[in-house]
């Protein structure tokens, strides 16, 4: 049975590559990513085997292996989503057993590329023990044991975040960790500043790697380490917390996934008012304004638009952490943050899904379109980039900068919005469904499209490159006249990007759209 399941994913697999050559070109640079890491990762070990004694040892196999067993928890939620080839809803309708299902999803997990990478990884950690073959005798079960933790732990983490959890759960869930993943090189930062302060990095190092070694996550990988010290009670000890967090998941799994798979989902409906229209009671009527409202209802209720707005404090923060709230980094994050919003409807036609049809059939023009869109994005980025510069200022005190970082970050701001009206009608891309994580790995997408973002920020930054070039020399200068110069010319750039992108981007849907809806339709679900 779970030959057959492995058989069947391969196949699957092997379709989906050879149908689309974009796709393959991104699976093989997956491969040789993977692989360079894999290289490094086994260079390091044969290192610290031959040039570090026992401690350095123990300390930096606990330490990477808990770090390895954690990014495998978050993996499914912050790197590629669940395994939509081989999951337990795909399963569900066949006439397996939980038990079977557990199973295969399982040797899936090991036989995939992170699980052969950190099945190779983990046997490679056997060099650290060759010093003391009891231990390196040791470690081959308790690899084994870690390995199979990874798996099961990543298992759950997968089902938690896709099966019971609902749709609002998740995408609070997938905001969170994105956030996270964003205020990663922060929080490094700290860490290694904090083993770095007031002792030796190793001795603080030990003592983590000793901490850890007690807990779950690195219990399997310290066994080693204390059969070569001669520890020969505590190896037992962490030798059974390892084999019971095993148990542990595996039980635990097993709950969630008769949980998620057992039970209809429940949709959730909520009642309001007869004759409330929201915000198409308040926009003007008309083409432009229905388009405004159903734009700005999206901007400020779909997650998919909302998590663009996660950068607007985080850049500052970023900023903040690596060079202090007084550095040109932080005054200018405003720019940095209007860069993400410029970019951020570059495929908009793409998240209207199959109701598109809708938008077609209802005779909106191409230009009404464009113009409620444009709005639609600018009632919500205008004001943030301008309520964000000034914070920075007042926190920086850099208001004789101010002028400048608004003529910058706004012009790359509307002269975003101005190509995103010509590029949203012409391009579609697979993006994630309502209610996806926003990590989850997008059936359909290949290294062409995700190429294509890229060359619409390139379009982007040349357009607005005279106000941002203006900028930087009103900021390098202190000029606090340039910076008013700057401001103007921003503004009146991305204006006049916006009026000839609404025009161009108008007539273009007019003859593409009926196109565009076929290849939306077209994307695989």
């Amino acid at each position: 049975m779970v030959a057959t399941v492995l058989r069947l994913r391969y196949r699957l697999l092997g379709n989906t590559l050879t149908r689309n050559p974009w796709q393959l070109v991104g699976f093989v640079f997956g491969i040789l990513a993977a692989l360079s890491l894999l290289g490094a990762v086994v260079s390091g070990l044969v290192a610290v085997s031959i040039l570090q004694g026992l401690d350095i040892a123990r300390a930096i196999a606990v330490v990477a292996g808990s770090a390895l067993v954690l990014g495998w928890a978050l993996g499914p939620v912050v790197v590629a989503g669940a395994d939509s080839m081989v999951d337990a809803d795909r399963l569900a309708p066949f006439p397996l057993s939980r038990r079977q299902i557990m199973a295969a999803l399982t040797c899936a997990g090991l036989t995939g590329i992170p699980g052969m990478a950190t099945s190779v990884a983990a046997l490679a950690s056997i060099v650290l023990w060759v010093r003391w073959p009891a231990a390196a005798v040791a470690a081959v079960p308790m690899i084994a044991v870690a390995v199979v933790t990874c798996v099961l732990l990543s298992r759950l983490a997968t089902t938690l975040t896709t099966g019971l959890s609902g749709r609002r759960g998740r995408e609070i869930l997938g905001t969170v960790m994105l956030g996270l993943l964003i205020m990663t090189g922060p929080i490094l930062t700290g860490a290694i500043s904090l083993l770095g302060t007031g002792g030796n990095v190793s001795s603080r190092l030990g003592m983590v790697g000793a901490a850890l070694g007690w807990t779950p996550l690195g219990a399997a990988w310290a066994v080693p380490g204390d059969v070569a010290a001669g520890a020969w009670l505590p190896a037992l000890c962490k030798s059974a917390i390892a084999a019971v967090t095993v148990a542990v998941l595996w039980f635990a799994w097993g709950r969630v996934l008769q949980a998620s798979t057992g039970t209809r989902p429940q949709q959730t409906t909520r009642t309001v008012k007869s004759g409330t229209l929201g915000l198409f009671g308040v926009m003007p009527t008309g083409g432009v304004g229905a388009t405004w409202a159903r734009s700005l209802t999206a901007w400020l209720r779909d997650p998919r638009y909302l998590r663009q707005l996660i950068f607007v404090p985080l850049f500052p923060a970023l900023f903040a952490f690596s060079g202090g709230v007084g550095g040109v980094a932080f005054s200018g994050s405003a720019v940095m943050v209007a860069m993400t919003l410029a970019i951020a409807g570059y495929a908009d036609v793409s998240y209207d899904g199959t109701a598109f049809a809708g938008i077609l059939s209802s005779g909106v023009s191409g230009r009404a379109d464009r113009w409620g869109r444009v709005l639609g994005a600018a009632s919500v980025g205008v004001p943030a980039i301008i309520v964000l510069a000034v914070v920075i200022a007042a926190i920086g005190d850099g208001w004789d900068r101010l002028p400048a970082v608004l003529g910058g970050a706004l012009g790359l701001l509307l002269v975003g919005y101005g190509v995103s009206a010509v590029s949203s009608a012409l391009l579609v891309v697979p993006v994630p469904r309502a209610g996806d994580s926003p990590f989850k790995t997008v059936p359909g997408q290949t290294f062409a499209s995700g190429m294509l973002v890229f060359v619409v920020l390139g379009a982007c930054l040349t357009l607005g490159a005279p106000a941002l070039i203006l900028a930087i020399v009103a900021m390098a200068t202190a000029s606090a006249a340039l910076g008013v110069v700057v401001l103007a010319v921003g503004v009146l750039v991305g204006v006049g990007v916006i009026v000839a992108g609404v025009r161009v981007g108008g007539r273009v849907l007019d003859r593409s759209g009926p196109g565009l809806l076929q290849r939306i339709k077209a994307f695989p679900l």
